[in-house]
């Protein structure tokens, strides 16, 4: 049985964390800073990170795609700009069942965690993916930096970090995160990859 939780608070966003990944967010909405406080205040806060979809109706609430990222908040700012800078990490994928709104107009939802892809071997005929996936690190510090431990030798973490980094749309990233193993996601993005840099 897969736990379920209520009243999770979400967040639609067209940028997309997944589980081990980490997001940097300015916040502005009132509705979001509650939620952001509220989340803070609660020993094991969760945020409901979702994909935005472009296709759906706000008022019906199909704008939030059903596979989604639970996420914490590691850290926050009150930035000179007045925004508050926060920081999520993805913990668990998870699949919405429920969305109700607040008077406010923030989203909270019912949601079961969900199996999601299991630790997988980097095969070494995609090991490009890896070392492509530093060099993008070392480009753009502000992203973090290239893990020295062993996640760059497992597939699953490398497919959701270019996941997160590649402008795929959200269709397509719900049907390969709805697969099994991340074998698809492999073939499909040393596809892209390689296309890119011909």
């Amino acid at each position: 049985m897969h736990r379920a939780l209520t009243n999770i608070p979400l967040f639609p966003l067209s940028g997309h964390v997944l589980p081990g990944g980490v997001m940097r967010l300015r916040i502005f909405e009132p509705r979001y800073i509650r939620m952001v406080r509220e989340v803070c205040a609660q020993d094991d806060g969760r945020i409901g990170m979702c994909m935005f979809n472009e296709h759906g109706s706000i008022e019906a609430n199909s704008h939030i795609h059903p596979i989604a990222t639970l996420a914490r908040v590691i850290d926050f700012e009150h930035r000179d700009d007045g925004l508050l800078g926060i920081t999520v990490e993805g913990v668990d994928a998870c699949q919405i069942d429920a969305i109700h709104s607040d008077s406010d107009g923030l989203r909270r939802g019912a949601v079961h965690i969900i199996d999601h892809w299991p630790p997988t071997e980097l095969p070494p005929q995609f090991q490009h993916l890896a070392e492509r996936l530093c060099q993008v690190y070392a480009e753009y510090p502000e992203l973090g930096s290239c893990p020295g431990d062993d996640r760059l030798g497992r597939a699953d973490w490398i497919c959701q970090r270019w996941l997160e980094l590649l402008p795929v749309n959200a269709e397509t990233k719900q049907e390969l995160l709805r697969e099994p193993s991340c074998e698809r996601t492999l073939d499909y993005l040393s596809g892209l990859i390689n296309e890119s840099e011909q």
